[in-house]
């Protein structure tokens, strides 16, 4: 595992490294090069380096930065919790795609991905369909940093797991950031979700315990 993360880091740095290249060879032909290019390690969507060129924000973007922060604390962190119905609770074991159609079926499900220590997979989920639900272009190329630093980065602790194509794939498309940047790692997290946790999920007390309760409240109300 360990061997594979130097890899995948390796492969990661010189994806960067070749477009920060590229795009410094582009800025010389048309005589405008940066007077710190350099300095430039990478093309700052890999938030893997502190070069300068992290640190050149506009007032503006800075106060947008931190307003979609704030936001996004409270959206792709904490769902609401709406009460499902039985009819809702027992068509969540059908499939995995009607839990994820469901806002209560979501919530059961992170709560029980919680107890797995993998509540970052439906974290991501969710940023990712935040961020297809976004226009504006600005708002958009902050978002899909954010969720890179949070969900993409291997040093973040909420990484989620991606396998190498896919991580390529992202590299390329952080150059021209774009609400679907993240789409082949979101249909990834969602397959490995749906075969690897789903399964468990319906077989759990969480969600057992769902179904006896909905019972059990059934059961109250007709009396």
């Amino acid at each position: 595992m360990g061997s594979e993360r130097v890899e995948m880091r390796k492969r990661q740095m010189q994806v960067h490294q070749e477009a920060a290249a590229s795009v410094l060879q582009a800025s010389q032909r048309m005589g405008n090069t940066p007077a710190n290019a350099s300095n430039a390690c990478c093309f700052c969507w890999c938030c893997c380096c502190s070069c300068s060129c992290l640190t050149v924000r506009s007032e503006d973007e800075t106060i947008q930065r931190t307003t979609f922060e704030r936001r996004t604390e409270g959206t792709t962190n904490c769902e609401e919790n709406p009460k499902p119905s039985r009819e809702d609770a027992l068509s969540w074991g059908i499939s995995f795609e009607r839990v994820m159609k469901s806002a209560a079926g979501r919530n059961c499900f992170r709560q029980f991905l919680q107890t797995e220590f993998s509540e970052e997979n439906m974290m991501f989920w969710l940023a990712c369909e935040e961020l297809k639900m976004e226009t504006n272009k600005t708002v958009v190329e902050e978002k899909v940093r954010q969720i890179y630093e949070d969900f993409i980065s291997i040093l973040s602790p909420k990484e989620v797991s991606l396998d190498s194509r896919v991580r390529e794939v992202i590299n390329r498309n952080m150059l021209e950031p774009t609400s679907h940047t993240f789409e082949d790692a979101q249909q990834q997290i969602y397959t490995l979700m749906q075969r690897d946790s789903y399964p468990r999920f319906i077989n759990s007390t969480t969600y057992t315990d769902l179904l006896k309760m909905s019972v059990t409240e059934k059961e109250m109300s007709s009396v």
